[in-house]
């Protein structure tokens, strides 16, 4: 998935998802910004560690149920990390070792960061609110700055990423996005509307990060 970033998200695609959020934006005070990236983390630790596990508790399995020698004990060692390490040079098959919870989890922190690093909490009345798909992890996220914290809950944002994780497995990146960016709008429009000067603070065009 996270391969096909370029080919789902052509500029073509970004420009019709910046137009999106400039409609969206308009009947509201909020700032929406779209963040998609192709993995939140590469997990190379965690792989490590499996693989020292693995080879720490293969050799005491074959001394059980084996009668092989120390020799054959080290080739089969030797060639259980080298398998293990070749797999994991395959994404796909690297994020298969990290358990789902911890790979939602370094999406959150993604987000954060994210949310922090590209100047959503600068908004004059603190309105700022990021959505960051992760495809790599599919998983998505809503962060939003404490002037849309204390009107709309982050619960309020549940059904919104559900239909945008369920799209993304889909394939339909754009469709997916557009929809999730036309449902803040109106979830913010409706707690947050748009006063007689309020400014277009944040851009709008689709942050990628491969």
């Amino acid at each position: 998935m996270a391969g096909s970033l370029a080919k789902a998200l052509t500029p073509e695609a970004r420009a019709r998802l910046a137009r999106v959020v400039a409609r969206a934006e308009a009947g509201t005070s909020g700032e929406i910004v779209v963040m998609v990236s192709a993995r939140a983390g590469a997990y190379r630790s965690l792989v490590l560690l499996a693989t020292l596990v693995a080879a720490l508790v293969l050799p005491w399995l074959l001394i059980a149920l084996t009668s092989w020698g120390a020799a054959a004990i080290v080739l089969a060692q030797a060639a259980l990390v080298a398998v293990i390490l070749l797999a994991s040079q395959s994404e796909r098959l690297r994020l298969a070792l990290v358990p789902r919870r911890l790979r939602s989890a370094r999406a959150r922190e993604a987000a954060q960061r994210a949310f922090w690093s590209r100047g959503l909490s600068l908004t004059r009345s603190r309105t700022g609110v990021l959505l960051y798909l992760s495809l790599a992890e599919r998983h998505a996220e809503i962060v939003t700055d404490l002037g849309v914290l204390r009107e709309v809950s982050p619960a309020a944002w549940d059904g919104i990423l559900a239909d945008l994780i369920t799209a993304l497995g889909r394939g339909e990146i754009e469709s997916g996005l557009t929809a999730a960016i036309k449902a803040i709008g109106g979830r913010l429009t409706e707690r947050l509307p748009a006063g007689p000067d309020d400014p277009d603070e944040l851009p709008n065009r689709v942050i990628v990060v491969e």
